[in-house]
């Protein structure tokens, strides 16, 4: 089953949020940051890109359950086939940052398992999207999509190793201490994921926990292109959960001579 009417309006629903988020990074609508309880940022942006995914979905899609980090989560979707996943604004730190590393993301959950993913880069106007069984694409604005795979690179004395530039762990830590990557780079949000899909990256460990949302669309689109996605304790990561707490940590490999635990 190939998912690409709703990957379609995935993809819409993502590019017009993301336009609404570029009117607030750029001033031209007021940024108005509030805190919620963990403390984590939210601002206009996540508030306004969040109501137009959810809108769109909703109507195109009504008898599918929504899963949104800016949404009161509505328990009866543990009782639906299909879940979207979405993450409106993934790096808000970032975004306040302004280094632009952020981006928006939508996901599908069928029975469970991501089907379906988009991400898109409001800066860059970079679009990455894949369905189960489709592959994975990238695609800029104004030019034509690329299929994507991961790469083939399995020397480990120069592995291009991705890591959070706001979520750092010890373990993490411990892990660039004991190989001494020679290329890594540190960035915010789901990129880092989509480095490896279109095989700038090897690979990428996630030890802090995450939610659903953060990884639903990056797990789909990196999978699609050849990568290996588990949680740290080597079994699959599911979706539409009664606990969205991706509580393992998790990692993404472009090739399995690459794991390094």
């Amino acid at each position: 089953m190939v998912w690409m009417k709703e990957l379609e309006i995935a993809k819409v629903a993502a590019i017009e949020a993301g336009k609404a988020i570029m009117k607030v990074y750029c001033g031209e609508a007021p940024m108005q940051v509030e805190y919620k309880e963990d403390r984590s940022p939210l601002t206009a942006a996540d508030k306004a890109a969040n109501q137009i995914i959810v809108e769109t979905l909703r109507s195109r899609f009504p008898q599918y359950a929504i899963l949104s980090e800016e949404e009161k989560d509505n328990r009866s979707r543990l009782d639906r086939a299909c879940c979207f996943v979405i993450d409106p604004l993934d790096g808000t730190k970032e975004f306040l940052k302004r280094n632009g590393q952020f981006t928006v993301n939508i996901a599908l959950a069928y029975e469970h398992e991501s089907v379906m993913g988009v991400i898109y880069v409001p800066v860059t106007g970079e679009l990455y999207y894949a369905a189960k069984g489709y592959g994975a694409y990238k695609k800029m604005s104004d030019g034509e999509p690329e299929k994507l795979s991961v790469s083939d690179h399995i020397d480990r004395e120069s592995l291009r190793v991705v890591a959070s530039s706001s979520h750092e762990s010890p373990q993490m830590n411990d892990l660039i201490e004991r190989y001494q990557f020679k290329n890594l780079v540190k960035m915010g949000s789901s990129l880092k994921g989509c480095m490896i899909a279109e095989g700038k990256a090897d690979i990428y460990y996630r030890f802090n926990p995450t939610m659903e949302w953060d990884t639903a669309a990056m797990q789909c689109i990196v999978e699609e292109a050849g990568a290996i996605f588990r949680q740290m304790d080597g079994t699959v990561m599911r979706y539409n959960r009664e606990d969205s707490l991706n509580s393992k940590g998790f990692y993404i490999v472009n090739r399995k001579e690459n794991l390094l635990l």
